[in-house]
């Protein structure tokens, strides 16, 4: 018997993974990209609150109308983007799943899309998934930017979309609206679909700002935003993602996820409604304490012999490990993550795994740092093993 070509055509995740070794060997996961402390009181409790409402049973197939307006509401104010929420927003379990309805909804056999790389290791299976075949551009440190030239000559007739993933995962890359307004213009040459993941939104330093592809001129019927609560609301279990775009492209986001998940939890969704009408000091203590977990995890990790290159937002730095490897003298960099577990007790992920083509990650490790304080200084210690 043989079993399908197509899902043997890519591998498990390999952050998840590296979360299970670190596991087994009782480390500090800094490979997966999860906040080990609290939620907020206030959130948890409107959780609580709407399962002892009594709201659990299944909600509209996509999405809880309270999450909708909620999110068309603040989409407005922070993002610039004007929504309806009845026939423009998708509720799903996660962003993951919001992101693989939305290739599904608009993919037909020979479609190609384009993928910056180093991207989220989920990019590409989607791809697969969808039935497109995926084109890759690289975005190069220290600055991560691309040749505009490489992008304009990437798309063609067969493009259908771009996956654009503003703050970026691994690399923490910000892209400036200089950027964002050139892939919007290709995108209204080749009539291409812009798939915006924003999870990150509110995760930004220094400064930067985040802009949202879709409030660009003529780029609102040509974009899918999508998001969750996991990264901002520090509820990365909760599995409750959107997407915006247009009716005609919400349709059938609607009809992929109704045959997919059915809906996202019901009572997580009042929660999240609850977690959009939160104020600025919300955001700006999220913000905070990212700023200053990353210059503490900046400053061991270039102590320790690193090389770190520029982050404007998420919570990750790909960092390159020439100068260590040639140390304890190792070849690439799944043989590194190991030895780092081994030797610190810290778990990473693997360059390779954000990169199509492998000779561009094999000196390359992610680390994350969305820990609490304890965690931090506790990975920072260990990591000194490195030069002890």
């Amino acid at each position: 018997m043989e079993l399908s070509r197509t899902a043997k055509s890519f591998t498990e995740s390999v952050i998840r993974e590296m979360t299970r070794i670190c596991d087994s060997v009782g480390g500090i996961n800094l490979s997966q990209g999860f906040p080990d402390f609290p939620t907020k009181e206030e959130i948890k409790n409107a959780a609580v609150r709407a399962i002892m409402d009594d709201v659990n049973q299944y909600s509209v197939t996509f999405g809880s109308p309270n999450l909708r307006s909620a999110i068309a509401k603040k989409v407005k104010s922070f993002n610039k983007i004007e929504v309806d929420p009845e026939e423009e927003i998708t509720i799903t379990c996660g962003a993951t799943e919001a992101m693989l309805c939305t290739l599904k909804a608009v993919i037909n056999p020979g479609d190609e899309v384009i993928i910056f790389e180093p991207y989220y290791e989920n990019y590409g299976p989607d791809v697969i998934l969808s039935g497109a075949k995926a084109k890759y551009i690289t975005l190069h440190p220290p600055k991560w930017e691309f040749d505009y030239e490489e992008l304009a000559n990437a798309f063609n007739s067969n493009t259908k979309a771009i996956i654009i993933n503003t703050p970026n995962n691994p690399t923490g890359k910000v892209f400036t609206r200089k950027e964002l307004e050139y892939i919007a213009e290709l995108c209204n040459e080749f009539n291409a679909i812009a798939i915006c993941d924003e999870i990150y939104e509110h995760i930004t330093y220094d400064d930067t700002r985040h802009i949202s592809i879709a409030s660009l001129p003529n780029m609102a019927n040509r974009t899918v935003t999508i998001n969750s609560a996991s990264k901002t609301y520090s509820v990365t279990g909760w599995r409750v993602g959107w997407a915006i775009a247009c009716p005609e492209i919400t349709k059938l986001i609607r009809t992929v996820h109704d045959f997919t998940t059915v809906g996202a939890p019901s009572p997580l969704q009042e929660a999240v409604a609850f977690c959009m009408e939160l104020k600025n000091d919300y955001y700006e203590q999220l913000r905070n304490h990212y700023f200053e977990a990353r210059n503490y995890i900046h400053d061991a990790l270039v102590e320790c012999g690193f090389k770190l290159y520029e982050t404007n937002g998420a919570y990750y730095f790909l960092v390159n490990c020439d100068e260590l490897m040639n140390k304890y003298s190792i070849s690439d960099d799944f043989e590194f993550s190991k030895f780092l577990i081994e030797k610190t007790g810290i778990a990473t992920v693997p360059g390779t795994s954000f990169y199509t083509d492998k000779t561009k990650g094999n000196r390359q490790v992610r680390f994350c740092y969305c820990k609490s304080w304890d965690t931090l200084y506790e990975s920072g210690k260990r990591l000194r093993k490195l030069i002890d």
